[in-house]
């Protein structure tokens, strides 16, 4: 694994580069020093996932903008704010992935990880003490959904200066506490942190969202501390939906065990019915495990998908039950992240189930 580079100048050149482009200049993860009117610095991370583009074409625009100079010549306009910017896994930005097969998630081993300690642990954790060192105004980490998802904003506290972050970007609001060692939860610690889904990568309605939304926090003073707007609709994420292991998935026309529904991707952020069907399982498969009935809660149903709430608790038979051979919710949810991305079903999960948060 690559050690931390960091520096406090950009790159010559960087800004030319787009995402696939970083590994060959960067060499690996960087943290990036651009200094500012005012101090504390805005923390910004980007491709902590390499296959989501949307916060380094969204930085790329801000810094041209911004600094209004060819990286060629020697000086430029200082920000506003000063910036440090954390560029994540250029290494599978390369080659447009998630992460390479031999790493990590960059995104769950932040201090506060539960995941066995590898070395990318030892990282995340010399980005967070550096900038405990320097201070921090404010912590954004970019995103890109895979499934067809509105932009939303990701909070760890609920608090008045987190919510309000959030919500000058989006009036739809994610609080949740699983998975842990994600950024947000690292630099919750040292300042108001928000985790941004920006929509699907490639889309430049989400670079331009989050090039407005990172702009207006450089230009913020101070960050306030009164209660939220009222028109922000708050979800909690009560569990995680992951697929059993060793069962073999796909959507149709694929034979599969467990064929996913066409239509998984328009549930995301709808209120579901209870019997809302998920996934239909091959008629052997289907014959092996006996229907559940609306009273009758079996132990069948963790073979086909594996649900665990914020303690790590197993509540598969809470939220879904099998039904003439359809996995289908039990009670009713609203779910999250739902993707036709097979790749990133078995390196994630199929989705996150959430539940309004009354005000």
């Amino acid at each position: 694994m690559a050690s931390l580079f960091e520096l406090d100048h950009l790159p010559p050149g960087l800004l030319d580069c787009d995402s696939r482009q970083l590994q060959s200049v960067l060499g690996g993860p960087a943290l990036i020093h651009v200094p500012g009117q005012r101090e504390p610095a805005l923390f910004v991370s980007v491709l902590m996932h390499g296959n989501e583009s949307v916060g380094w074409d969204a930085m790329r625009l801000v810094l041209r903008e911004r600094l209004g100079y060819s990286q060629r010549h020697s000086k430029a306009a200082l920000l506003p704010r000063a910036l440090s910017l954390f560029i994540g896994n250029p290494a599978a930005a390369a080659v447009g992935l998630r992460h390479l097969p031999e790493q990590p998630d960059f995104n769950r081993v932040w201090p506060g990880s539960d995941l066995d300690p590898v070395p990318e642990h030892d990282l995340m954790a010399e980005v967070v003490a550096r900038m405990a060192a320097r201070g921090c105004f404010a912590s954004i980490d970019l995103h890109n959904n895979t499934g067809n998802n509105p932009h939303y904003g990701c909070v760890n506290r609920i608090e008045p200066e987190f919510l309000q972050l959030a919500a000058h970007f989006s009036r739809t609001l994610v609080y949740f506490v699983q998975p842990r060692g994600v950024q947000s939860q690292a630099f919750a610690e040292l300042c108001p942190a928000v985790t941004l889904e920006c929509g699907k990568a490639g889309e430049q309605l989400g670079v331009e969202h989050a090039r407005k939304f990172v702009n207006s926090c450089l230009e913020l003073e101070t960050l306030s501390a009164d209660a939220p707007p009222q028109d922000i609709d708050l979800f909690h994420t009560v569990a995680r939906v992951r697929i059993a292991s060793g069962l073999e998935f796909g959507f149709p026309p694929r034979d599969v065990d467990l064929r996913l529904s066409p239509e998984l991707e328009r549930f995301n952020f709808r209120e579901l019915d209870p019997g809302t069907p998920f996934a239909s399982l091959r008629q052997a498969e289907a014959q092996a495990i006996p229907n559940a009935g609306p009273h009758q809660m079996p132990n069948e149903v963790p073979k086909v998908v594996d649900v665990r709430d914020d303690q790590g608790r197993d509540v598969s038979e809470y939220f879904f039950e099998l039904n003439e051979g359809e996995l289908r919710l039990r009670v009713p949810a609203m779910p999250s992240m739902l993707t036709r991305d097979e790749r990133v079903i078995h390196q994630d999960c199929l989705c996150y189930l959430m539940e309004r948060v009354a005000r």
